[in-house]
């Protein structure tokens, strides 16, 4: 893999290509991120990363930095001034929201702080990179059903510690065009799924059960939470498209809503699921799985970025929940 190790290991007086930095470069989105931006964009990547390995697929097509920058500062300016990136994309966070209840000050200044010290990284340089800022649809909070679809001058009611950091990150994307004219482009993405989430995920927490429970490796019961919640669910192929297109076609200090402008709950997607598997799997509610608090339906109106960009989600939930399944059929078969 290609490390970075100081300002000249890699410097280029004249770049045939634009060059790219990615936070959390090894992480789910990160991941799917760097494979566009290498086949799709044709864009130079330099990526960071908290854990050593994560990115390993992408050997020396990338320039990686390994360690928690985010904290420290003239470490992070120091890493942007060898990378000299035309974009940057910050997916660095803690994104689980359970644990933000668990250990709310823990996600509020690593969101926090990390966006912080990212914007004023970039505002160090000169012309300085346009940012994207990665909100999140959780910042609504309890939408009302009367307020569906949701659309960007909707309230914003927070409704758990992860989403006021977000909250939080999202403003100071705004404040940092406002006050020192950075180019931040803001966006606020709608749950979105794929092979190589987390199985902290729905989605990917279903998938990998039936995985295990055709492999014999547990009994053939799922464990649920609630399965009422209605959530509009984008494929992270399409949402990574969609934060290239938000960082090279959307206007500095705008905020855009990015999703599918469809929403099912968490029983269709489950159901949908277990029919892609031959396996006799029966179904329980786990109460541990249970938030103190869950929005009964989130639904995008993404008008304002399609205008913008003419971006719009392209994969079905169907492929998207397939991929998701055959991802875990064979992490599952590999260690076996």
């Amino acid at each position: 893999m290609g490390e970075w190790r100081g300002a000249g290991s890699y410097a280029l007086s004249r770049r045939a290509k634009l060059r790219a930095l990615v936070t959390g470069i090894g992480g789910f989105v990160g991941a799917h991120l760097t494979t566009y931006l290498l086949e799709k964009a044709q864009c130079e990547v330099w990526g960071l990363d908290l854990v050593r390995g994560r990115a390993a697929q992408f050997g020396p097509r990338i320039m990686l930095q390994v360690g928690d920058l985010l904290l420290n500062l003239p470490a992070l300016k120091q890493f942007l001034r060898s990378a000299r990136p035309d974009y940057v994309f910050h997916l660095a966070a803690q994104a689980f929201v359970p644990s933000s209840w668990q250990d709310p000050w823990s996600t509020l200044e690593n969101n926090i702080r990390g966006q912080l010290n990212v914007l004023l990284a970039a505002l160090s340089l000169e012309p300085s990179p346009r940012v994207l800022v990665v909100g999140s649809a959780e910042e609504y909070g309890l939408v009302a059903a009367d307020e569906l679809p949701v659309r960007e001058s909707n309230a914003l009611r927070p409704y758990s510690p992860y989403a006021v950091s977000k909250v939080a990150q999202d403003m100071l994307g705004y404040q940092y065009y406002a006050s020192h004219n950075l180019p931040a482009v803001r966006v606020r993405p709608f749950h979105h799924i794929g092979p190589g989430q987390s199985p902290s995920f729905v989605a990917s927490d279903f998938a990998k059960q039936i995985a295990e429970a055709e492999a014999g490796l547990r009994e053939p019961v799922m464990h649920v939470g609630n399965l009422e919640a209605r959530r509009d669910f984008t494929d992270v192929r399409d949402m990574v498209r969609a934060y290239y297109l938000a960082l090279t076609r959307g206007k500095p200090g705008q905020v855009y809503n990015i999703g599918a402008e469809r929403s099912y709950s968490i029983r269709e997607l489950l159901d949908m699921l277990l029919a892609l598997s031959s396996a006799d799997i029966t179904v329980e509610q786990d109460p541990s799985r249970l938030r103190p608090s869950d929005v009964p339906e989130l639904l995008c109106d993404c008008s304002r970025f399609r205008a913008q960009t003419g971006w719009k989600a392209e994969i079905p939930l169907e492929r998207t929940l397939e991929d998701t399944l055959d991802y875990w059929r064979t992490q599952v078969r590999n260690k076996a």
